[in-house]
């Protein structure tokens, strides 16, 4: 015989999911905020187009563009692109991470380096990316090569900046504790500092890969025969607008991707610092 279920426990129910999605969208607005944007611009930037009249050889419509990212999508010279960028993109940034950690704890750890190595470092990362890319394409050529140092490089300095800023960052109480249990350099190191540092680290991490790709991007764009950035190249050649924000489309989505993963490993492991550090 089939149970009556009460009416008062249905809507118990029934209120309990509501104030549990009420709840979620108070604590994190971004979740409709973000798609609404979207749609307003979205609409306002197709309709100025249609009502000015905009040549779509200069600005097309998201409705155009979304055409055209559907047909980028389906074309094997893309994806053949995309591949080439993405391990450039990756290499060199894991390149950049290896770097900036080492040099970031030799720095922070050892006075004299810091002193001697981190002024040229400052010095070296205020040289425009641009200006360095016809440098590697000379030394390294066309090839894959002059873009991973180009990603390796313009990743390697944030990441370097928070690791020595996090080493540093150490609460000096908890320092003198552990002397005061009789703990060496080597524990307080491990125990104390690199804890400390980690969300400092995953901070310059979650920027690097960012710079990474605009460094593979930017090395592309001055001298390559395959890659994303030709690709735009070629399609600003033939005055394909809609290629050029199609591609543009999926760089943006390449670093969104990037970015949030390096954002899920840091929830797993800096699990103690609360959702407010995990922001950048």
């Amino acid at each position: 015989m089939s149970e009556t279920v009460p009416i008062s426990v249905v809507e118990a129910d029934s209120a309990s999911s509501k104030g549990g999605l009420g709840a979620l969208l108070a604590k994190k607005p971004e979740l409709y905020l973000v798609p609404i944007t979207f749609v307003i611009i979205m609409v306002l930037w197709e309709g100025l187009v249609r009502l000015l009249q905009v040549p779509s050889f200069v600005l097309p419509g998201p409705i155009a563009i979304w055409n055209g990212l559907i047909d980028l999508l389906q074309q094997d010279i893309f994806w053949g692109n995309l591949w080439v960028t993405g391990g450039e993109v990756l290499v060199g940034y894991a390149f950049g991470v290896v770097i900036a950690l080492v040099l970031g704890t030799l720095i922070s750890q050892i006075r004299v380096l810091e002193r001697s190595l981190l002024p040229y470092v400052v010095a070296f990362q205020t040289i425009p990316s641009v200006a360095l890319a016809p440098l590697f394409v000379i030394w390294f050529g066309f090839g894959e090569l002059s873009k991973i140092v180009m990603a390796a490089i313009i990743s390697f300095f944030p990441i370097l900046v928070n690791v020595i800023a996090g080493l540093k960052a150490s609460d000096p109480d908890q320092l003198q504790m552990m002397r005061s249990f009789g703990a060496n350099a080597g524990q307080v190191f491990w125990k104390v500092k690199i804890r400390n540092s980690l969300p400092y680290v995953f901070t310059g991490l979650k920027v690097g890969t960012l710079f990474a790709l605009v460094g593979a991007i930017v090395g592309e764009f001055v001298g390559a025969k395959k890659g994303l950035g030709y690709l735009i190249l070629q399609y600003n050649y033939q005055f394909n607008i809609e290629g050029m924000f199609s591609v543009l489309i999926v760089l943006a989505v390449i670093g969104m991707l990037l970015h949030g993963a390096i954002g899920f490993v840091e929830r797993r492991i800096v699990f103690w610092t609360g959702e407010d550090s995990h922001a950048a």
